[in-house]
């Protein structure tokens, strides 16, 4: 039989220049691997930033450590390094950077401060696999990164994701760790095999957001194997199946899925510059060209002055736009202070969840969706 894991490792080191790379169910099973083989619990700091997904500040909890949140910068929307070293404190443990929509932003200096303080770092990486960082492969500066294989991710395997460790030392604590997982159940897989069938035969233009809408729902409720389950968006104890092994079923589609990856960050490359230079042009913010070097732009932030109004257009025009993040730590809305998260005390972080929506870059339809963006431009800021 195939063994697609072995051939998908295969491809991720052809990017990575690794062999030290672990499959999971899903990225942030990755990220809990990585914080425990750090030694990670009860009463230590994990510093984030204050502009994420909840599903990182989620494991950092679900080991009994406090996640310290980090206030973003404006022009890059990742962490401000000015806020970084005050944070820091003889309980601070880790150090996680992001690539925001692709962005890899001061990942140097991030390790370094690391270094300086004795701290591990740990690269984000569920935007920017594929990306670089002067010109190194994103994941390959901190101790540790991982990565995501979700549906809207670099490529897909459906849900998954991995981890690679550049830290010698804690390989033996990981190989450990990693006898703990869960195994695939067969209704997981044959779930899988359903939603790949769905993608491939009924997702268009024209049934994007109903699919959207019914798959998230389907997803929260549990029903379906979805990003993120009812229990991690609505409480912070483990679920019961949060460290689950990868499966065959999900690296088959990863390596059709990984063969189409180059030309993608071309396009998406291709893509950003159009998108650029027509946001410039109308005056409008735009992300600068001085960044683009270290971005991949898996998604092409835009800022607009009502969120919600925006969404109603795109779905009338059949427009395919992203919601990441729609709060500081996305999707949470409410009860942020179980996350240990006070949305007011990040100004920037929270107008940006407020005010941005994702343009996609992969598409070959961008005369479409510069028609809308024309049409509404005193709906962009």
């Amino acid at each position: 039989m195939t063994d697609h894991i072995k051939i998908l490792k295969t491809e991720i080191s052809k990017y990575l220049g690794s062999k030290n790379i672990y499959f999971h169910n899903k990225g942030r099973a990755s990220l809990y691997a990585i914080l425990k083989a750090m030694g990670v619990g009860l009463g230590d700091e994990v510093i984030i930033p204050a502009y994420t997904c909840v599903v990182v500040p989620n494991p950092i909890i679900y080991l009994g450590a406090k996640p310290v949140y980090i206030e973003i910068d404006k022009d890059n929307l990742c962490m401000d390094l000015s806020y970084l070293e005050q944070k820091i404190n003889d309980k601070t443990k880790v150090i996680i950077c992001q690539n925001t929509y692709g962005l890899s932003a001061n990942v140097d200096k991030i390790v370094e401060i690391a270094k300086k303080y004795n701290l591990y770092s740990i690269e984000d990486c569920t935007h920017g696999f594929g990306g670089q960082y002067e010109g190194k492969p994103n994941g390959t500066y901190c101790d540790a990164a991982f990565y995501s294989m979700q549906w809207n991710k670099p490529f897909s395997s459906g849900i998954g994701g991995f981890m690679i460790i550049n830290n010698d030392n804690l390989i033996e604590s990981i190989n450990k760790i990693e006898k703990e997982k869960l195994k695939a159940n067969l209704s997981t897989k044959l779930n899988l095999k359903i939603l790949f069938f769905a993608k491939k035969c009924f997702l268009n233009q024209t049934t994007y957001w109903t699919l959207l809408k019914l798959y998230r729902w389907l997803s929260k409720n549990n029903i379906v194997t979805g990003s993120s389950s009812g229990q991690e968006i609505s409480d912070i104890k483990i679920p019961k199946k949060f460290f689950m092994d990868y499966s065959q079923t999900q690296a088959k589609e990863g390596v059709k899925n990984i063969k189409n990856l180059s030309e993608f960050l071309k396009l998406r490359k291709e893509n950003a510059v159009i998108y650029t230079d027509f946001l410039k042009n109308h005056k409008k913010t735009y992300v600068k060209e001085d960044l683009f070097a270290n971005h991949s732009f898996l998604k092409y932030p835009i800022f607009v002055k009502n969120r919600k109004r925006f969404f109603e257009l795109a779905r009338k025009h059949k427009i395919e736009l992203g919601d990441w993040f729609n709060s500081p730590i996305h999707p949470i809305q409410n009860n942020f202070e179980k996350w240990g998260m006070f949305p007011e005390k990040y100004p920037i972080a929270n107008f940006a969840s407020k005010h941005v929506v994702n343009i996609p870059c992969d598409t070959k339809n961008i005369e479409k969706i510069l028609s809308f963006l024309e049409k509404y431009l005193n709906e962009i800021i």
